[in-house]
């Protein structure tokens, strides 16, 4: 069934609809000649007086949606009558970067997979909210959370680490979706490089404006041990390859944010889209849309895997995503090269202006274009609509 998401037209059984991470709707009851028609079914109160940034699933009819604060919710997708609800216990150490939110949860072989704002992967049977286990995935100690919906393929529970403002060193990993063992990990900094080969341009060709100098000494001064706090934090959801297998992933911004010197060099794989594979965890392709981001200006919008034509005018398979900068990146699935960038969907001004302490005006701001707010792609008339904080 989640291998045929993208087919269902009676439930939404993935955060992004499918692996692919289109968000395409298959069904046509509600077209353009009804839909100025749709009225409220029913409200659904929940107890939580806080943002919601979920995307509910819906299966056989029962929609799950969580709230932040980690509550989950069964209801009935066409009364909204409360079948139950959990209410998860955090530890008593909680960091969150941007807020309580939470963005929904995995369904796989009867079970809900929530990630916590605690660090912790949750199991909760789909019938009754009980819970199954509870693994740790990260230390909340080093401010390290969970807000994005995981995915669950092959038995695997693939999960990301929030929190990148903080100065935490990100990563994915993957848990077994029976026990909750953990399979592999992969960090979101490099080990060893991550300093990169610095680069003076964005993806675009424009300079960043780099003081390339001063980073060179600050490295120098400090070595290179920036790699476990150099945050690298992932926000939403991988979108996954099953005929190649391989999970798609973007990576949030360095840290600290708005510091020009700390930390020296590339940040790698801060700002960027990365493949990995989704038997070992190992890396495959990166592309870096920002190096040395100083601007909090990381990739966090959910990527979709769709088809796109190649500079030779060749339909290939595609990995697309939306950035903060207000461009739409296009891929190249099987290498992670670049094969077009959009005009900018929100105005640019000053752009890479240097952050100084009495301030410097640049456009786009801190929130940039498309934040983790996810984009669509409608097959039928290729065409992607992006959501724009």
């Amino acid at each position: 069934m989640l291998d045929a998401a993208s087919g269902d037209t009676k439930n939404w059984l993935q955060p992004n609809g499918s692996y692919e991470q289109t968000r395409y709707y298959a069904g046509a009851h509600i077209n353009a000649g009804n839909v100025g028609r749709i009225k409220p079914a029913f409200v659904f109160q929940t107890v939580v007086l806080e943002s919601m940034q979920t995307a509910p699933i819906v299966v056989d009819g029962v929609m799950f949606l969580t709230t932040s604060f980690n509550h989950v919710y069964a209801i009935d997708a066409a009364t909204g009558e409360e079948f139950w609800r959990y209410r998860h216990q955090p530890g008593p150490k909680v960091t969150v970067c941007c807020g309580n939110d939470n963005r929904g949860v995995a369904i796989a072989g009867g079970r809900l997979f929530m990630g916590t704002h605690d660090a912790r992967l949750v199991a909760l049977d789909a019938r009754t909210g009980k819970v199954q286990w509870e693994r740790p995935i990260a230390d909340p100690d080093k401010a390290q959370s969970a807000t994005m919906a995981p995915t669950v393929v092959d038995g695997k529970v693939l999960i990301g680490a929030d929190g990148g403002a903080w100065g935490m060193r990100g990563f994915v990993k993957a848990f077994d979706a029976a026990d909750g063992s953990l399979l592999w990990t992969f960090h979101t900094i490099a080990d060893r490089g991550h300093e990169g080969v610095w680069a003076e341009s964005d993806a675009t060709g424009r300079n960043l404006r780099r003081d390339i100098a001063a980073e060179k000494r600050m490295l120098a001064e400090k070595g290179g041990e920036f790699h476990q706090s150099l945050g690298g934090g992932m926000a939403t959801t991988p979108a996954i390859d099953r005929k190649t297998r391989t999970v798609f992933l973007v990576v949030g911004a360095p840290a600290p944010a708005f510091h020009g010197a700390i930390p020296p060099g590339d940040d790698l794989y801060t700002n960027s889209i990365v493949a990995i594979d989704l038997d070992k965890g190992t890396y495959k392709s990166h592309f870096q849309y920002i190096v040395h981001d100083v601007w909090n200006l990381g990739a966090v919008s959910p990527p979709i895997l769709t088809q796109a034509r190649d500079k030779a005018g060749k339909m290939v398979d595609a990995v697309i995503h939306g950035g903060k900068t207000g461009h739409l990146y296009v891929h190249e699935r099987s290498t992670g090269r670049l094969i077009r960038i959009s005009e900018p969907m929100i105005p640019q001004e000053n752009l890479w202006a240097p952050p100084t302490i009495a301030g410097a005006r640049m456009l786009t701001g801190g929130n940039g274009g498309v934040e983790w707010t996810p984009l669509t792609v409608n097959p039928n008339n290729r065409l992607a609509y992006p959501g724009i904080l």
